[in-house]
């Protein structure tokens, strides 16, 4: 049903009855021809084969015209009008034809062939338009004009239009398709519902079919028709399923400038499911959206950036896009490009250089490190700086390029993010630091750029990742003694690292903290830092579970809790009071009156010689927790 405002409904329903009256007529004069010229052209002897397809076609017309007439809106619908007079017009030209062929008055027999041969494709068409006018429903349900519109009743009318409006996609002039696609394409930009009822509707292979036609236009439209329902979630399978693709890639190879654009966005969006990319390389779409980034419209370039970006997110078809030489034009879109195409290009690169170690340093010798830092310096959107650290992430990964990454000037810029970046960048940016520190002198470097002071910061973000990374990458940047003592200024590091070893925190792993803490258990001040922060209380936890490295860091730190302990240079009276002669703990020697073996030990002795000792003594953990 279509919904008029009130105010047209004396109009529409006089339109509607003049329609009404003038369909009657058509009909009428239609069915009259129909038989006339039927029963004339069986007595032609001229031309009997062309002759024998032409009667075929005279005797479906009658029972096709007796079908329609007996829909029940038959007589309210403006597109049986159109119908009506084409298929009249057609029966008047038979009718002079057959006139002809019997006279044999034609001028030319090729011409005359080729005229019977236009007839039979003109009644071929009339019946393909009032069959598929009786399969597509419009002639079931007429217009009407209520007084008031329902949310339903709207939902009913835009139902309505649409299917008629599919139907005039296929009925009809070039002209008349043009006015219905512009329509239906401005209801689809309307509402994304409009879509779906497309989509319901059976619309999407007529929309296809259109983007083979020969008319610029209608191919354009179609092309943003599909590209809708390409976009579109619930709709973009069974645009792969009614055969989208293979048009669309050949859009892209011949279409206008308009249509290659709406043809990239539309593989774009298909392109981001795993299957469906491998079905555009499959039809040939790498090398077509490859050149199209390369002299496309803008708008054009931006597109297919976004397309290869999911192409290269499935990991079998990076090589392919590389092969192709998509990595120079792909870093040239990333200075050159639009906005969108630089963010389109970045990630591009961020997945091509994902996995393959021969990827990441293809690009870095094509120069695309240098654009990609100017483009995270100005990049306007945080999804767009987020895009770029996670490109120069995958790209670092691979120790080729660390000395090009650091002479670049990566490094103050990955602590810029480091410090004051989305939480996810950051992240990356602490995967980054992973990457690079993979040499002393890259450690080196990475502390001297200040790198280590964000990433304690880092060590009490909110997500278990970010802090896992970060504890990750102050574990390699401590392997160096000048990055320690950078460390041991700020004052929250070995809480924060020690905070990541209690058991209940299941999501970080304790190997990189333990790693981190084991580099600087040599300094007496930072295990005296481990041991208030708690760290023998979660590394006994850890022992028990057999956690590499735990068992290690707490002998270190309780042995170091030891020399503390016999550090000190207890009083006479105090050890009197325990029961041991002062005597015995000033001197080595043992004095035989009955003192415990434990505690002979000289005072005086170097750390070297308490450790053997200790060892010697086998003291044990009890005894250390009782001081």
């Amino acid at each position: 049903m279509v919904v008029f405002e009130s105010g047209e409904v004396d109009q529409r329903r006089a339109t509607a009855n003049a329609e009404s009256r003038s369909a009657e007529t058509w009909l009428k004069r239609s069915q009259e021809l129909a038989n006339i010229v039927g029963a004339d052209a069986s007595g032609v002897k001229a031309f009997l084969g062309r002759w024998k397809t032409i009667r075929g076609r005279l005797l479906q017309l009658p029972a096709l015209l007796t079908e329609l007439a007996a829909t029940p809106c038959f007589m309210q619908n403006a597109l049986i009008l159109e119908l009506l007079e084409a298929i009249v017009e057609s029966l008047e030209e038979a009718k002079a034809l057959v006139e002809k062929c019997t006279e044999l008055s034609y001028v030319g027999k090729l011409q005359m062939q080729s005229n019977l041969d236009a007839l039979a494709a003109k009644l071929d068409l009339h019946i393909h338009d009032g069959q598929l006018m009786l399969k597509s429903g419009v002639l079931k349900e007429a217009p009407v004009t209520p007084n008031l519109a329902t949310p339903e009743t709207s939902r009913e009318a835009m139902r309505w239009n649409i299917r008629d409006l599919l139907a005039r996609l296929q009925i009809g002039n070039t002209e008349s398709k043009q006015k219905a696609l512009d329509t239906l394409v401005d209801l689809m930009y309307e509402d994304d519902k409009n879509v779906l009822f497309v989509a319901s509707q059976g619309g999407i292979p007529a929309l296809v079919h259109l983007l083979d036609v020969s008319l610029p236009s209608l191919r354009e439209k179609a092309a943003a028709a599909i590209c809708s329902l390409a976009l579109n979630d619930s709709c973009e399978h069974l645009v792969v399923s009614d055969g989208a693709i293979a048009p669309l890639v050949r859009l892209l190879e011949s279409g206008s400038s308009l249509a290659k654009e709406k043809a990239a966005a539309a593989l774009q969006g298909l392109a981001y499911t795993a299957e469906n990319a491998r079905a555009v390389a499959a039809h040939g779409g790498i090398p077509a959206l490859i050149e199209l980034c390369r002299i496309g419209t803008p708008g054009a370039q931006a597109a297919a950036a976004g397309a290869i970006r999911n192409l290269a997110g499935v990991v079998e078809l990076r090589t392919s896009v590389a092969e192709e030489g998509a990595i120079p034009i792909i870093i040239n879109l990333v200075t050159s490009g639009t906005a969108l195409a630089q963010e389109h290009a970045a990630a591009a690169l961020q997945n091509l250089a994902l996995s393959d170690d021969s990827m990441r340093q293809a690009i870095s010798k094509e120069g695309g490190i240098q654009p990609l830092l100017r483009y995270l310096d100005s990049a306007s959107s945080p999804r767009a700086r987020e895009i770029t650290v996670e490109a120069l992430r995958n790209i670092a990964a691979s120790p080729a390029n660390s000395d090009s990454l650091i002479e670049a000037g990566f490094l103050p810029r990955l602590v810029t993010v480091l410090r004051s970046g989305p939480l996810t960048a950051q992240q990356s940016a602490a995967e980054a630091v992973c990457h690079l520190a993979c040499t002393s002198e890259t450690r080196r470097a990475l502390g001297e750029a200040g790198i280590i002071p964000p990433l304690v910061r880092m060590l009490e973000a909110k997500t278990s990742s970010a802090q896992e990374f970060s504890a990750q990458a102050l574990a390699s940047l401590l392997q160096v003694e000048s990055n320690c003592k950078e460390f041991m200024h700020e004052e929250q590091g070995i809480a924060g690292l020690v905070q990541l070893l209690d058991v209940r925190n299941t999501t970080v792993s304790k190997q990189f903290p333990i790693a981190a803490l084991s580099a600087l258990v040599g300094t007496a001040r930072c295990r005296k830092q481990m041991v208030a922060a708690g760290a023998c209380l979660h590394l006994r936890s850890l022992a028990e579970g057999d956690v590499s490295g735990s068992r290690r860091l707490l002998e270190r730190l309780e042995r170091g809790k030891l020399l503390r302990i016999f550090s000190r240079k207890p009083s006479s009276k105090k050890l009197e009071a325990k029961g041991y002669h002062s005597q015995c703990c000033q001197a080595p020697q043992h004095c035989g009156v009955g003192c415990m073996p434990s505690v002979r030990i000289n005072m005086a002795t170097s750390s070297r010689e308490l450790d053997i000792e200790l060892e010697q003594l086998n003291m044990s953990t009890p005894f250390v927790n009782e001081f």
